[in-house]
């Protein structure tokens, strides 16, 4: 239950103001809300699933003094990473209009997930905790931020001001990284 809920709060702070949250808004300003959420959830379903495969293998590969070092200084650099911010490229759904709304915000929502920093935040999370558990949450938690995003477009279709929540984010995650080095040092 431990790894739910970690997943579930550091995923949904990490996604405020992510690239996959303006993806689900701007998706959000142009398809019915039902049909966005539900391709949201259906892409996050595959990637977190895919992420967490990945994390068992690691933790599994990998002494706990390393895994604790380098888990640390991931979410440092998520840290960072949140700091600087990302942008949607508007030209992918473009290309991809001919497949309808569900299977266009699907696929790009799944892209644009690829390699980012939830991606690799359920990852990291997954070697130290349940893959289960990490995968849920983490999949409940981008949803739930996608969720907010999509109320935002229908309500404003416009971009959400970002400054305070990235910069909550941005904390969150140095700290955690912080405390997972000196976790893995022996300090704590």
């Amino acid at each position: 239950m431990a790894a739910f809920w970690q997943a579930f709060l550091f995923i949904l702070a990490a996604e405020m103001g992510d690239k996959t949250q303006l993806v689900a808004l701007t998706f959000a300003t142009r398809y019915p809300a039902r049909t966005v959420l539900a391709a949201v959830f259906a892409a996050t379903l595959l990637v977190h699933l895919f992420s967490v495969a990945i994390g068992e293998l690691l933790g599994l590969a990998l002494p706990a003094f390393w895994l604790g070092l380098a888990a640390g200084l991931a979410f440092i650099g998520f840290g960072l990473w949140t700091l600087r911010g990302d942008t949607l490229d508007e030209s992918e759904p473009k290309a991809l209009a001919r497949f309808g709304p569900f299977l266009t915000v699907a696929i790009t929502f799944f892209l644009a997930e690829l390699g980012d920093k939830t991606m690799l935040a359920t990852i990291t999370l997954a070697t130290r905790e349940g893959w289960f558990g990490t995968w849920l949450g983490s999949t409940l938690g981008m949803v739930a931020a996608d969720a907010l995003a999509i109320l935002a477009g229908i309500a404003l279709g416009r971009k959400l001001p970002e400054r305070f929540i990235k910069y909550g984010a941005a904390v969150a995650f140095f700290v955690f990284g912080v405390v997972l080095v000196l976790e893995g040092s022996g300090a704590l």
